[in-house]
């Protein structure tokens, strides 16, 4: 960035909010000189700063991109409302936090999708940075536009505004993916060049590449090549093990507070569970574990380096480390003497370690978080949760005997098969949690409190749950009223999530191609942060339906046939369709698939990574 233009950020910073978010310079944020650097890669976060400075994947792929020899990995976020406004009208383009280099002058910018309804807020980034939106009228002159994440794995639509999909590990994708562009900018390619070799790097997903038919009645007829060398599908990129793969133990200190402020450490990746509903469990497959010891070095580093106070893991289940209750307790030694408190997410119910808990209690008593996702052992058994009613209220009572005052549960409605008998099993659980702990402490119930939050079902690309429907707004609006009026009690609290946002989510979660002019005309509306309820609006999405001429019912509640050709079907996941379709038919007969630790399920996956010793890969 030239003088006159850092001299009109400094003078912007003055009338915002926050400042702290644009200046950079944070402790362990990485110094180079971006003229030294063969490859300048700018990590895009589409939402405002201290959301992004919360994702681990960011704090993984910065380390691992600048450990790259010529590679200057900086960052760039989304400026609040008061900042973007006054770089519009000051003309200034989106700048890295790191250089202040603008977004247009970097060899690459990629973005992570971690969520939906971040898509328009992609749009905007592209925009402010002063480059054109749709790929096709980008120059040799501008950046390569890439992204990855778990949205990628239905990449249709944003195909028309990213150049180029990296499906799977980054630590394993980029590396390669970076080596091969230093390469060919060397020898002076173009970007269709660079491209065309590209594809055959496993993961890489070129969007140009191909084009799609369709039917009369609006689905697929069948997906097309336009270049030859592309690959038939793109296979996700897959690491076998993480436990040698080096972490962030020296993390970017956020200037300003991030959301969630404190130490983290992957402890594995992957899920053998195998819900039904849960894309997560199916496209991070096979768990893949860092042991015990390098998992309490890491956080004893971390926690020396940054001098945070809180220690988190992170995983889709954390009890289900295979060596977790000695690996917890020694980080509540670890933690204790610091005087650090311990954060255990995601614990599964049917697997508590309660001597795990009565340790950590002993210094810090917050709260627990259950995750039964259905009122009824039968629709448990529709989405494979694995959790029953004792496993529920075992797990509550010990939970209460030791002293724990503050329980939250996560129910999920609108699943396939969902009756009323089903909501009305959510109030059930409730009640007797609640009754539980008058039992338990008295008639007073003490400073007791359980927060009960629901969440819509959206199918997701890749799951046995990928062919269903997805209930209405209408119909959510009504289930949300009947479970309010059964929940009215002073000790519940009943949160819910938003109607439209859920219907919105799903057309992208299973769109196509045509969907990006749905997301271009919400853009051009003013759609962006549509994640922050101070920023939807969802009559400006209602008018770019009409607007794009799409219709919500045939992405929302449409149910698909098996045979439909679906857009998220050039990515293989590595987990077949026949095992997807396997699941779906059990969900209706209402039966459940073990736990692939207790032996292999089928799902396909040790065809690219051998899946060995109760569903872990070990190196």
């Amino acid at each position: 960035m030239s003088t006159d233009l850092r001299t009109q950020l400094d003078k912007l910073l003055k009338r915002v909010e926050k400042p702290g978010r644009y200046i950079g310079g944070e402790v362990n944020s990485v110094n180079k000189d971006p003229k030294e650097a063969e490859v300048n890669f700018c990590f895009c976060f589409p939402d405002i700063y201290e959301i992004g400075m919360s994702y681990l994947g960011l704090q993984i792929i910065y380390k691992v991109l600048n450990d790259l020899p010529g590679v200057y990995c900086q960052r760039a976020f989304q400026p609040q409302t008061d900042m973007e406004e006054l770089m519009r009208e000051e003309g200034m383009p989106l700048f890295s936090l790191e250089q202040k280099t603008p977004l247009k002058d970097m060899d690459m910018v990629g973005f992570t999708l971690q969520y939906e309804m971040s898509y328009t807020t992609v749009l905007n980034m592209i925009d402010l940075s002063g480059m054109p939106l749709f790929s096709r009228d980008r120059g040799e002159d501008m950046p390569l536009i890439v992204a990855g994440g778990p949205c990628a794995y239905n990449p249709e639509p944003l195909w028309e505004f990213v150049d180029c999909f990296l499906i799977g590990d980054g630590e394993k994708l980029l590396p390669e993916f970076l080596d091969l562009y230093k390469e060919m900018k060397i020898s002076g390619s173009s970007r269709t060049d660079f491209l065309k070799e590209a594809v055959n790097i496993q993961g890489v997903y070129v969007p140009s590449f191909y084009d799609v038919e369709y039917k009369g009645d609006g689905t697929i007829l069948k997906l097309c090549k336009l270049y030859e060398g592309a690959p038939d599908r793109v296979k996700r990129a897959v690491l076998p093990e993480i436990d040698s793969l080096s972490f962030p133990t020296e993390p970017i200190i956020p200037m300003v507070e991030a959301v969630h402020d404190r130490a983290v450490v992957e402890t594995f990746r992957g899920c053998t569970r195998g819900c039904r509903f849960c894309q997560a469990g199916m496209i991070y497959r096979p768990v893949r574990e860092r042991t015990k010891d390098h998992i309490i070095d890491l956080a004893s580093e971390e926690l020396t380096k940054t001098g945070h106070e809180e220690l988190s893991l992170l995983s889709l289940s954390s009890s289900d480390h295979t060596q977790f209750e000695s690996l917890a307790m020694d980080l509540i030694d670890c933690t204790k003497s610091r005087q650090v408190s311990l954060s255990l997410p995601s614990l599964r119910m049917d697997k508590f370690a309660f001597n795990v808990l009565e340790r950590i209690q002993e210094y810090k008593k917050s709260g627990l978080t259950y995750a039964p996702e259905a009122g009824t052992q039968r629709l448990r058994d529709v989405i494979n949760k694995g959790v029953t009613d004792n496993d529920i209220y075992t797990s509550v009572r010990q939970a209460l005997e030791l002293g724990w005052t503050h329980i939250k549960l996560y129910f999920m409605i609108g699943l396939p098969t969902e009756t009323y008998e089903d909501l009305d099993g959510i109030v059930t659980i409730a009640k007797n949690i609640r009754d539980l702990n008058y039992e338990i402490n008295g008639k007073k119930g003490g400073r007791f409190s359980l927060n009960v939050s629901v969440s819509n079902f959206v199918p997701k690309a890749d799951t046995p749950f990928q062919w269903e429907a997805q209930d209405t707004p209408e119909s959510f609006r009504q289930k949300h009223n009947y479970l309010s009026e059964r929940l009215k009690d002073k000790r519940i609290t009943f949160n819910y999530h938003d109607n439209e946002t859920s219907s919105f989510e799903a057309v992208f979660a299973r769109g196509d191609r045509r969907t990006s002019r749905l997301l271009y005309e919400a853009w051009k509306l003013g759609c962006k942060l549509d994640g922050w309820s101070e920023h939807y609006r969802p009559d400006l999405w209602e008018q770019a339906f009409i607007d794009s001429g799409i219709d919500r019912d045939f992405y929302t509640i449409r149910k698909r046939d098996f045979n439909e050709i679906f857009p998220w079907d050039i990515i293989d996941c590595l987990v077949t369709r026949g095992f997807l379709m396997s699941e779906a038919k059990k969900a209706y007969d209402e039966k459940t698939t073990q736990d692939c630790r207790y032996g292999c399920v089928g799902c396909g996956m040790n065809r690219e990574v051998p899946c060995e010793k109760g569903g872990i890969y070990h190196a």
